[in-house]
């Protein structure tokens, strides 16, 4: 069990969450890479679980992609808002349950092709981000692949200096996010890693690094909204350069480490 699960359930209960994607440009950037990376993997005949799938926005997009999409979130009220679209729509090769991604005890070893875990690793300590890494291995079959979306500390924080200038950088945060590793607002909620880190702890359990992507940047947020339409349609070329890039990514916000499970060693 998470031990903050409660207040995660608390923050996603209004299932809301996929209507970022629709807020603003600068947000939608988050889901369309999200998107872009993940479908290169995701095949006719993919088998694919999603832990923390909120209210179903990728399982929906993806629903017609695959063979199988299986959506796990730790709020019950998500789970009821993606079971109603699935029944809206009709669909017959996805369903979704209950679950914690630190135990996910109903899903059987070697199951998926695909496994996202869009989701948890920002509300979890480094101890319990560990626990997840080991049942997306289990449940993953050989050569799978994972993918593990995260919140890079660094890029968060330099977005927070550049938007909220009255208020960061100041002592306090600084300890927060270098040495707590947490939100200065929300300590035991959201939880700060890095790129370097995330590999550093995939390695541990013999995942093989496919791509390491920044998916938004923070800090360019509102000159981002701010762009005329033409603008904005040069800024993809810099957007998919950037995301794109290994020495970008520690500057993003939200990023997507993107692993194949080796189909020898590690911890099987």
């Amino acid at each position: 069990m998470s031990s903050n699960q409660e207040k995660i359930k608390e923050k996603y209960s209004h299932c809301k969450e996929g209507e970022r994607a629709f807020n603003s440009r600068s947000e939608s950037l988050e889901f369309h890479y999200t998107k872009k990376f993940i479908g290169e993997y995701i095949k006719p005949d993919s088998r694919v679980i999603e832990i923390g799938c909120g209210g179903g926005y990728y399982g929906m997009y993806f629903s017609d992609k695959c063979s199988e999409y299986v959506g796990v979130d730790i709020t019950p009220e998500n789970i009821t808002a993606f079971e109603e679209k699935i029944k809206t729509a009709g669909l017959k090769n996805i369903r979704a349950f209950v679950g914690d991604a630190i135990n996910l005890d109903t899903v059987g070893d070697n199951s998926f092709d695909v496994v996202l875990c869009l989701g948890p690793m920002y509300h979890l300590p480094r101890e319990e981000r560990a626990l997840v890494f080991a049942e997306c291995r289990r449940i993953a079959k050989d050569g799978a692949i994972i993918a593990f979306a995260y919140i890079n500390g660094l890029g968060a924080y330099a977005g927070a200096c550049v938007l909220w200038q009255n208020t960061y950088p100041n002592t306090e945060a600084n300890k927060y996010v270098f040495e707590y590793k947490t939100s200065d607002t929300t300590p035991d909620l959201f939880f700060f890693t890095s790129p370097e880190e995330m590999e550093h702890d995939a390695k541990q359990y013999n995942f093989e690094i496919m791509k390491n992507c920044g998916l938004d940047f923070w800090f360019a947020s509102c000159a981002i909204d701010a762009m005329s339409e033409e603008q904005f349609d040069c800024y993809w070329e810099i957007a998919d350069r950037m995301s794109e890039s290994k020495f970008c990514t520690g500057l993003s916000n939200h990023a997507l480490l993107i692993c194949r499970k080796n189909l020898q060693g590690g911890l099987d």
